[in-house]
């Protein structure tokens, strides 16, 4: 009875480890995601000269446009009861943007797979944190191999 007790105790505590570290990511892509949309929102200057050198375009009321639904989107995804349906939102969106550095041929590792790096920080993220998505996708170790 020790040993089930030992061993709960050791899941309980693993378990929210993985909470705390899949919150803290999350936390991170929702910090960088707000940012992005609050600088589409406040119409800065090199959010229009960007977007026109990528061949999107400069009208400032499409990049508030923009900012207000990425802003929608990071919220769906920051609420536990909404966090899958924001994290599809957002992956949708982050390809869009892979398109479109694949698109100008912009650098591979810095750029083009910019959202890529992020939308695997958002799935992993929601996956420590948010047991539904654990055991729709789940990881598990091969019984007998040795580490």
């Amino acid at each position: 009875m020790a040993f089930l007790a030992a061993s709960n105790a050791s899941a309980l505590a693993a378990s929210r480890q993985s909470t705390w570290t899949g919150r803290v990511i999350s936390g991170l892509v929702i910090a960088f995601l707000v940012m992005d949309a609050g600088m589409k929102i406040a119409a800065l200057p090199f959010v229009s000269a960007s977007a026109a050198n990528i061949g999107w375009t400069a009208d400032p009321g499409y990049w508030r446009a923009m900012g207000l639904l990425l802003l929608a989107i990071t919220a769906l995804y920051a609420w536990p009861r909404t966090a899958v349906l924001g994290a599809i939102l957002l992956t949708g969106y982050l390809g869009g943007a892979v398109a479109t550095h694949a698109r100008i041929g912009d650098p591979l590792f810095s750029h083009t797979l910019f959202g890529v790096y992020l939308g695997i920080a958002l799935w992993g993220g929601l996956w420590l944190r948010d047991a539904r998505v654990r055991s729709l996708l789940p990881v598990s170790r091969v019984r007998g191999a040795q580490t």
